[in-house]
């Protein structure tokens, strides 16, 4: 069983098998070398305020009532994910069948249908999880509420942590492989063969973009046609030309300086694990924090393998997961924690 240090950075339990060491194997084959799980899940629409939508996949536990549930875990996918992305299906099983609720928050545009705004998705974007979060606890106001992000939604869930230190809605929290350093991030993803990921997702991006331009005219809020959507090349180009024009930054710069969670960490209040491996293809060890930048209620485990979002172990014709397995341990000792707590009150309250 798994035990969570908090307030300083410590070394991660998961050792990378002699086949698996280099970041890039890590990074690219636990999402073709194992099978994604089949998860019955049920799409659920809901409203914004600015007229838009969000989906959100809800995963029920298999052999649990929804009343008698451990909690509900909100999922944040990262980049250009969703559902269908292999971490977050391994991780909805896990919980499913350890007796949670999962409800996986698609980011605008990103459920397969084209959201209705110019506004889309960015690494500090928190207005729409946290009304997905009051959502989620509207519907279950019995059970404890957690929460996951995996890259970008990592980002997005420290950032959203900080923002709302001393929130009693979510009781716990887990960021994986997240670029807490953005500008940072966005530099090593143009060099060697990180630029190959970058290709894969600005491909992603931009064809949504484009898509996008064809029914919205967004030219006066970006000032880019189609063919210069299509020419974009690189991340930071992007983040210039694109999300900060949408979401009211000025310029990339700006919007890497507002939306870093490496210098919000501190100010978190809520029980949250961080997951790092230091040979993370898109990002440097710059990324890695000193026990200084921890709040006391932040575990830091880093590993010195593990890729982006891999965490693979195993043998090549056997290989297996780690990620989903440390971070449901991290959920169940946080539900314990909940349970000790509200047991102590109620004694207190008698």
């Amino acid at each position: 069983m798994f035990k969570s240090t908090f307030g300083k950075v410590v070394p991660s339990k998961f050792q990378a098998p002699s086949w698996a060491r280099n970041a890039h194997v890590q990074t690219i084959f636990p999402r073709y070398l194992i099978k994604k799980p089949e998860l019955n899940t049920a799409n659920e629409r809901i409203a914004t305020p600015d007229g838009d939508f969000l989906d959100i996949a809800w995963c029920l536990p298999e052999q649990t009532p929804p009343n008698k549930a451990k909690g509900v875990v909100v999922v944040f996918h990262g980049l250009e994910g969703s559902v269908n992305s292999h971490y977050a299906r391994h991780l909805m099983k896990r919980l499913s069948n350890d007796g949670f609720i999962v409800a996986l928050m698609h980011f605008r545009g990103c459920s397969h249908e084209l959201n209705l705004t110019p506004r889309a998705y960015h690494s500090g974007e928190t207005a729409d999880p946290m009304q997905t979060i009051e959502h989620v606890k509207a519907r279950y106001p019995s059970l404890p509420v957690f929460a996951v992000g995996y890259s970008l939604g990592g980002n997005m869930l420290l950032k959203l942590l900080s923002d709302t230190a001393g929130q009693k809605i979510l009781c716990a929290a887990v960021s994986v492989s997240a670029p807490i350093l953005l500008a940072e991030c966005a530099l090593r993803m143009q060099r060697g063969f990180s630029r190959l990921y970058q290709y894969y997702l600005l491909k992603s991006m931009k064809n949504n973009l484009v898509n996008k331009m064809k029914r919205i005219d967004m030219r006066h809020l970006l000032g880019i046609d189609e063919r210069e959507a299509k020419a974009i090349a690189t991340f930071r180009e992007f983040d210039q030309k694109v999300t900060s024009q949408l979401h009211g930054f000025d310029g990339a710069d700006d919007y890497y300086s507002q939306c870093s969670a490496m210098p919000m960490i501190k100010n978190i209040t809520t029980n949250t694990l961080i997951l790092h491996a230091k040979d993370d293809p898109f990002m440097t060890e710059a990324v890695v924090p000193s026990d200084l930048q921890l709040s006391s209620s932040v575990a830091y485990e880093l590993s010195e393998n593990g890729g982006h979002v891999g965490f693979l172990q195993g043998t090549p014709f056997a290989p297996k997961l780690w990620l989903q397995d440390r971070i449901a341990h991290f959920m169940i000792e946080q539900h314990q924690r909940f349970l000790s707590t509200n047991n102590k009150q109620a004694e207190l309250s008698i």
